[in-house]
Parts: C-alpha cells; sequence; structure tokens
C-alpha cells in the first residue's frame, strides 16, 4: 500500500521563496501533499502558493507554535516532513528522510545543520553562539547527543505528530519537539544536511534575543517537568547550604560559651533548612507524578497506533 505523505510549510512573508520551495519539493517527492499554512502573511505568500500547487490553510494566531500545532492536528499521513519556507534546506534530502521514518521506523529524522556549512553560511554570529549554548544545555540536561536542536528542517512519523502536546507559541517549538522525544524514548536520526543562508531580499522573522531568551526558557521549563527531582535538588542544596552557612557558626559558639546569643541568625537557618527540606520532597513529589504520566503516555501510544492503522485500513 502506498504510504501518504504531508509536506508541511509553515509560512509568514515568504513571497520572494515559496514558489522554488514548493516546485523544489514536488520534484522530489511527487507523490507528497504540500501543506502550506499562512501565518497572516501581507505579501501575498498565500497567493504564490496556491499557484504553485500548494494546499493552502491559514492560522490566524501569530507564532510558528501555533502554525505546527493546526498542522499536526488536522493532517492524517503516515510521514510528515516538516520545512521552512525560507529555501535554506536542501530538497536532496527529503527522500532519504521520509524513508526512514516509513521503512526504518524513526519517529524524528532531524535535518543536522550545524554539522555541516550552518556555521559558515550563516551570517549572524550570536544565532550561532545560540544554537551552541541551547545544544550544550539539552545534551547536559538530558544526557543527550543531539548536534542540532533548533533546526526546522524535520520528518516525523504518526505515532509523533499525534501524541506530542504543542505548548510553544513561537521558534521555542523545535526544542519543544526535541525534548518531548529524548523524555519519551521516541527513535531519533539525524542527518546531515546543507545549510544556505536566506536569499537577498528575504527576511528572518527570529529575534536573536528575544527568541533567545524564550528558548531558554523553555529549556528550564521543561527540565522542571520532565527532571523535577534533579531540578528542586539543586534548589533544595542551595537552601540547605545557605541553612549550613548561618547555622554552623551558630552551634559552635553554643558549644563553646553554652549560650546562643544570636537567636536571629538561628532562626534564619532553621527557615532554611525547612524550605531546603520541603523543596527537596516537592521534587520527589512531582518525579512520582512525571512516571505515572509517562506510563499514562505508554498507553495512549498504544491508541495512537490502532488509530493508524484503521487509517491505513480506509486508504487500502
Amino acid at each position: 500500500m502506498k504510504k501518504k505523505i504531508a509536506v508541511l510549510i509553515p509560512c509568514y512573508n515568504e513571497s520572494k521563496t515559496i514558489e522554488k520551495v514548493i516546485k523544489d519539493y514536488k520534484k522530489v517527492l511527487p507523490e507528497a501533499d504540500i501543506y502550506v499554512y499562512d501565518n497572516n502573511s501581507t505579501d501575498g505568500t498565500d497567493a504564490i502558493a496556491k499557484k504553485a500547487g500548494a494546499i493552502v490553510r491559514y492560522e490566524y494566531r501569530q507564532g510558528k507554535g501555533n502554525v505546527i500545532r493546526s498542522m499536526f492536528r488536522e493532517i492524517d499521513a503516515d510521514c510528515y516532513l516538516m520545512i521552512d519556507g525560507d529555501d535554506t534546506y536542501p530538497k536532496e534530502n527529503a527522500r532519504e528522510m521520509c524513508d526512514y521514518v516509513l521503512e526504518h521506523k524513526a519517529d524524528m529524522v532531524i535535518g543536522d545543520r550545524l554539522s555541516s556549512t550552518y556555521f559558515t553560511e550563516n551570517k549572524r554570529p550570536f544565532h550561532n553562539f545560540g544554537n551552541r549554548l541551547v545544544r550544550g544545555l539539552i545534551n547536559f540536561l538530558f544526557k543527550s547527543n543531539i548536534r542540532d536542536i533548533m533546526t526546522g528542517y524535520r520528518a516525523f512519523s504518526y505515532d509523533f505528530v499525534k501524541t506530542f502536546p504543542v505548548l510553544s507559541r513561537g521558534f521555542e517549538i523545535e526544542t519543544e519537539m526535541t525534548i518531548h522525544a529524548l523524555d519519551k524514548n521516541f527513535l531519533l536520526k539525524e542527518i546531515p544536511v546543507e545549510y544556505r543562508d536566506r536569499p537577498a531580499g528575504s527576511v528572518s522573522k527570529l529575534n536573536t534575543y528575544k527568541d533567545g531568551f524564550r528558548v531558554l526558557k523553555t529549556i528550564a521549563r521543561l527540565f522542571k517537568e520532565y527532571k523535577p527531582t534533579i531540578f528542586f535538588s539543586i534548589f533544595s542544596l542551595i537552601f540547605l547550604l545557605i541553612s549550613l552557612g548561618f547555622g554552623i557558626p551558630v552551634f559552635i559558639e553554643y558549644f563553646k560559651t553554652g549560650l546562643v546569643p544570636r537567636f536571629p541568625t538561628l532562626i534564619f537557618a532553621g527557615f532554611m533548612l525547612m524550605i531546603s527540606i520541603l523543596t527537596f520532597g516537592c521534587g520527589i513529589i512531582l518525579e512520582v507524578i512525571v512516571k505515572k504520566h509517562r506510563q499514562l503516555f505508554e498507553l495512549i501510544l498504544i491508541n495512537t497506533k490502532k488509530s493508524s492503522e484503521e487509517l491505513n485500513h480506509e486508504q487500502k
């Protein structure tokens, strides 16, 4: 049975490049349905996309995360290939990425820019630094070895798309995808791809500082939600050290003289110790909840697989 491939292109003011992108991916994936989701463009991107043969839909809530939420909810396919509309990702890798999903059962295939030409093609040095920082943080916190965390060139399985809870609204969505896949033990595959900078006249919508801060904030939030024991233990240790730093001198003085002349210091040390214990306890409780959620997620995956099988049966 022929597998269904959906090419997903979130777009905001990409009139300079969208026609070329659609035609390029029609050549390499002629059997695929190409969806362009227009996110309030004002330069005629939607009209150009329709003329080029894409299925055009609209998402009126601004932000890439909002667009992807609608894409994942509305489209059914065996394999989803997500690309940007700015013509920075090579079409030559598209078939290979889809084959890893369809033939080798990968749940997410990541188009790895950072191992090839990204740092030479990208002319924005703070973007390069930001990519390295985010990659280092996630690989350290989640004990992984992903080379490109923030790439927009990815292929997904039906199971991943239909069980991924999209919470981010903007460009931090790629970071959220990666962390979710690592936490839920999805099968990941990375493929080095060449990256080319935007052509002349095409302007990036990514704000280095504003969106960079959002990505770091997302990492901290997901670290707290996915690894609560470690997250709260760090704060518990900090409060414990403060408690010991203020309390030990008071106890030393007490053992020497039998007096406690600094009661406010002793009270503060005891208060810090109490917060330390409560913080650690919160981490333990939340870890139990997270484990329960992982168990429920596995049950959701089973139901999703059944839905996928039913979809395939209907296509026959």
